[in-house]
């Protein structure tokens, strides 16, 4: 894995930024939460600070759903949410959002997952959850959409479905279906400490599925993490403790400034899209959204350095516009959005 080369310089764009890029008729299946965010009305405020909050839908996964079919893509939502105004209200959220919300049930005895979200000074989140446990967490084998899931070309999920049981076996059946059917099983790590009894836990649980997954999405400080802090710049370490062999595609997210790649034969960087931030909350989920939208019409586009660095520039680019708007939902870009910001590249 040393001797990869290291491609510098994105030398065309014009795949994914002239509007030539046609709409994926590809399922992605994410499976996850979704949930309410509560986020202050003021940017640089604690929660105890905020005079206000306005309610957002989120979920890293139903997100990324979102994000798809913003994009043109064919997106399907599985997972559990209550059954009460909030659990009908993100249902009815991605039903107009125009993703397929079959897979989703309802909770009688337990509510929907709320997490209250301050944006700090430098724009940057914390979190408080409400799941004690909340309908997501309770998410049983036998209420899976199995045709659902055998129709995925990819199926997408993150971490914080492998916390709890009884949500936690369902994600692992999940998965082995979706592999056996044949889909390209995506994984963002997603890491959120507060949700898990320990850091060894948080470590642990994610590393449980590492070497499953076909494409991961991970954040710098997620590799200081997972590694037990180790420099998350510094490739040897990317590529000695977390390439498996299995795996097609590694993204390492670096926000602002773009991300890395590497795959099987080569390893590089895609600059990032400058713009104003105003809430960086669902800028992750919007680039994998718009680096799934592609995959799932491209299936080896991880073969093609090219093709590659095209579409991340077109995922550094939704993730981009996202941050200019409040709240992670309500923020994915449209593929005309992204065109017209490359553009001007």
């Amino acid at each position: 894995m040393a001797d990869i080369p290291t491609s510098d310089g994105l030398k065309d764009s014009s795949l994914y930024s002239n509007g030539s890029l046609e709409a994926v008729n590809s399922l992605v299946v994410c499976f996850g939460e979704m949930l309410i965010d509560f986020v202050p009305s003021v940017s640089g405020v604690s929660l105890a600070e905020a005079p206000d909050f306005q309610k957002a839908p989120g979920g890293a996964p139903a997100n990324v759903a979102v994000g798809i079919s913003r994009l043109g893509g064919s997106s399907a939502f599985i997972g559990k949410v209550g059954d009460d105004e909030f659990g009908r209200m993100l249902a009815d959220i991605l039903k107009k959002n125009k993703v397929n919300n079959s897979g989703m049930r309802f909770d009688q005895n337990a509510r929907t997952a709320l997490a209250f979200v301050t944006l700090r000074a430098d724009g940057e989140r914390e979190f408080m959850f409400f799941r004690n446990p909340s309908a997501d967490m309770l998410l049983h084998e036998s209420e899976l959409d199995v045709n659902l899931i055998k129709q995925a070309s990819i199926f997408h999920y993150g971490s914080i479905s492998l916390i709890e049981e009884p949500c936690k076996s369902t994600h692992l059946a999940a998965m082995a279906l979706a592999k056996q059917s044949g889909s390209i099983l995506s994984y963002d790590v997603n890491l959120r400490l507060p949700l898990w009894p320990s850091e060894d836990a948080a470590r642990e649980g994610i590393m449980s599925i590492w070497d499953q997954a076909d494409v991961i999405k991970v954040s710098e400080d997620e590799i200081t993490f997972l590694t037990g802090g180790d420099d998350p710049y510094d490739d040897k370490v990317v590529l000695d403790k977390l390439f498996h062999p299995n795996l097609k595609l590694l993204l390492v997210s670096e926000g602002p400034h773009g991300c890395r790649y590497y795959t099987q034969k080569f390893k590089g960087r895609v600059p990032g899209v400058k713009v104003k931030s105003v809430d960086t909350t669902g800028a992750g989920d919007a680039f994998v959204g718009g680096i799934l939208s592609i995959l799932a019409s491209d299936t080896n586009l991880y073969k093609d350095e090219k093709r590659l660095r095209d579409a991340l520039l077109f995922a550094n680019a939704c993730g981009a516009l996202t941050v200019t708007k409040k709240g992670a939902i309500p923020a994915m870009p449209t593929r005309e959005e992204v065109h017209k910001i490359l553009k001007h590249e």
